[in-house]
């Protein structure tokens, strides 16, 4: 918690965290987090949610809902990613999680993204949730609130798996894109299902480069930490 000291000591006392969820995903929403915790939050193992084994990640989740200052959580759906782009929706559901926290905060952490929207002083961190607890809750909190999404959601479209695929271009949900086509919960406007819309011949290998290119394409919109 090195930033998080770090603006204790410059005199801020609510200090969110933010992060998302599903941005690099073919299909369902985005989702973010905001969490204050805190000074002495004692919830060990806060962590980038990614490299959580399940179990570990939904205890964290409950210590989190149960101790922090406040939690708020956005979520922006399939057709408003698609209207416009992803990183704007990512922003969005950040300024909406801002939004329904019960309590405002006076400074902001942030993995990787700056919210220029927001009238409140901000810190974006390269790789974050790896450094930062406030941004490893609110990756835990996002993460947990979307993959219960994606289990419901499985039980309506089952053939794409998105209980265990979370909407990522795994080979089972490629094939089934191939196979069944599009359902609505995907995002028309990430280019493997913008492709075989248009009614491109389609592979498995041609699906994984268009993945890779979308990925290259996200990395790319990433900005650099502010001083």
């Amino acid at each position: 918690m090195r930033h998080e000291r770090e603006l204790r000591l410059a005199g801020f006392e609510r200090i969110a965290g933010l992060d998302e969820v599903g941005r690099g995903s073919l299909a369902g929403p985005v989702v973010a987090a905001a969490v204050i915790l805190p000074d002495r939050h004692r919830i060990r193992g806060l962590r980038d949610s990614k490299v959580l084994v399940r179990s570990r990640r939904e205890a964290l989740y409950e210590q989190i809902l149960d101790r922090a200052q406040a939690v708020g959580v956005g979520c922006i759906e399939v057709e408003v990613i698609d209207r416009i782009n992803i990183l704007q929706a990512t922003k969005l559901a950040m300024r909406q999680a801002l939004a329904r926290l019960p309590e405002p905060p006076d400074h902001l952490v942030i993995d990787a993204l700056s919210l220029r929207e927001v009238d409140l002083p901000q810190r974006a961190i390269i790789d974050g949730d790896a450094i930062s607890a406030s941004i490893a809750a609110a990756s835990i909190v996002a993460k947990v609130t979307r993959d219960r999404i994606c289990a419901e959601f499985d039980g309506r479209y089952p053939p794409y798996g998105f209980a265990r695929n979370k909407g990522y271009g795994t080979p089972r949900h490629l094939d089934a894109l191939l196979s069944e086509g599009p359902c609505e919960w995907h995002r028309r406007s990430f280019a493997p299902v913008r492709m075989m819309l248009a009614g491109e011949q389609m592979s498995l290998e041609l699906f994984e480069e268009a993945m890779l290119d979308e990925e290259a394409m996200l990395d790319e919109e990433e900005l650099e930490p502010e001083d």
